[in-house]
């Protein structure tokens, strides 16, 4: 069973991506402008109303900012997020639409079984979520401080892999952000950098026990202290620097910021 999976905004001024097999489609997040959720579900050939469920990653607002105008338009999908998380968006929908998950508690949607794990992140209850549909897994990890053992444990088998790469280091810590803001964007509960993917990414082909060539989306990048080129280019080198390389050993991609990508199956 394939999965085909597509990101219609990325980036800290909107998140949504669109994640659909043969009977069922989800939505990640619903932080971008409904125009540009509507505009990714008819790339990937779907209205609104064909959505099965949202799962909210956590409340902020790059995250939610559309989820009363899109939970109204996809009337028959559910609201999943942890109950901290649905707590705070809880005046966006009707309390039946709710449906609260756990870390660790997989559970279902149509063909999909959604493992929602714990992200590192100043936010009520943050959830990442791994979608698994017959022998594929997706994993979004984007809003995340650092990379834990049980984050990375999702990574390493996923045949589609989204992950944060929100800043280059060096950029961050030069740049007119005050002090305050730069020890929260490099702290645990804050986003993880290029290096830090590049790193992750490292460790993922050395580990995993997957012979065939994982897709990556470097996703949710800083449109001030980060470029496309610039994560593209750190993760491409380090993953060089062991002997990995893109377009043979991985498939390397920088999710758009303010444009509907393409559509990516695995």
């Amino acid at each position: 069973m394939s999965m085909k999976f597509l990101s219609a905004a990325s980036g800290s001024s909107g998140n949504c991506y669109i994640l659909k097999t043969e009977e069922t489609a989800v939505l990640i997040d619903v932080g971008t402008t409904g125009k540009r959720i509507i505009e990714g579900l008819y790339e990937m050939g779907l209205s609104p109303e064909d959505v099965n469920g949202i799962l909210v990653t956590h409340e902020h607002t790059d995250h939610v900012k559309s989820l009363k105008m899109i939970g109204k338009k996809a009337s028959s999908a559910r609201i999943y997020g942890s109950s901290e998380t649905l707590h705070a968006v809880r005046d966006m929908a009707a309390d039946e639409r709710f449906f609260e998950v756990e870390p660790g508690a997989a559970f279902v949607i149509g063909d999909m079984k959604i493992h929602p794990f714990s992200l590192s992140h100043d936010a009520a209850g943050p959830l990442g979520y791994s979608v698994t549909a017959g022998d594929r897994r997706c994993t979004v990890v984007t809003d995340t401080g650092c990379i834990t053992e049980e984050i990375f444990g999702y990574i390493r088998e996923s045949d589609l892999l989204v992950l944060e790469a929100n800043h280059e280091v060096n950029v961050l810590m030069m740049g007119s952000y005050p002090y305050y803001l730069k020890q929260r964007i490099i702290g645990d509960k804050g986003h993880i950098s290029n290096e830090t993917a590049g790193d992750t990414l490292c460790r993922m082909m050395k580990e995993r026990r997957s012979s065939t060539a994982p897709k990556v989306i470097l996703a949710h990048l800083s449109r001030e202290n980060n470029t496309p080129e610039q994560a593209f280019l750190t993760v491409k080198n380090m993953l060089f620097d062991e002997d990995i390389l893109v377009g043979r050993d991985i498939f390397l991609d920088v999710a758009k910021r303010d444009q509907v990508g393409q559509v990516i199956e695995v």
